[in-house]
């Protein structure tokens, strides 16, 4: 009997937004609020659904990240999944990916997040990775992601691409956003904001 289970990462198994936690990390609180206020015009048309989630994601990758060094950026990475991680993820979460594995279930974790800063913790989980691949040009990101954002439709997209799902008798999906419903829609059996207490 095979059995699967997706994870969302951001907000389902952590209690921040892994992105910006690493932006605070790598640049510091001030250059953070400031880059914020900057990009303020576009963050705001995205909450009114003006533009997509990947063109903002885009503008603050770009304000951000733009031209920095590759391996600079993931050593960066590294050290914050060590160090900073730990203490946003949920316990709820880590308890029930163990008890799945016990079960016999692979696992997976689906994130819109980049892989550059979750890969460490997922390979330490024994968990698959799915994630948002970020561009880089002769060793230097370019503040675009590398294909489609990670996130609605595409994590199913992504999913059935790595995956023949007729092969599973029991798929769980685990997510807490509009991001994750078709995500969740794959899902036998599905958990919405499961790890909040």
């Amino acid at each position: 009997m095979k059995k699967i289970a997706f994870f969302d990462f951001d907000g389902t198994i952590t209690t921040k937004d892994t992105l910006l936690e690493l932006i605070k990390y790598q640049k510091g609180k001030a250059s953070f609020y400031t880059g914020f206020l900057i990009n303020g015009p576009v963050l705001a048309a995205l909450k009114l659904k003006l533009v997509s989630n990947q063109f903002a994601k885009e503008k603050v990758l770009g304000y951000f990240f733009r031209g920095a060094d590759l391996s600079s950026f993931q050593k960066a990475c590294d050290q914050f999944a060590a160090h900073k991680l730990p203490a946003i993820i949920r316990p709820g979460a880590i308890a029930e990916i163990t008890k799945l594995q016990d079960l016999g279930f692979e696992i997976a974790i689906v994130s819109a997040s980049a892989e550059n800063w979750i890969k460490k913790w997922s390979d330490k989980m024994g968990a698959r990775l799915i994630a948002t691949e970020l561009e880089a040009v002769d060793k230097q990101l370019t503040g675009k992601v590398k294909g489609k954002n990670c996130n609605g439709e595409e994590k199913a997209i992504r999913i059935r691409s790595v995956y023949d799902l007729s092969q599973y008798d029991e798929i769980y999906a685990y997510g807490d956003s509009s991001g994750d419903k078709a995500m969740l829609a794959l899902a036998t059996k599905a958990f919405y904001k499961p790890f909040r207490q």
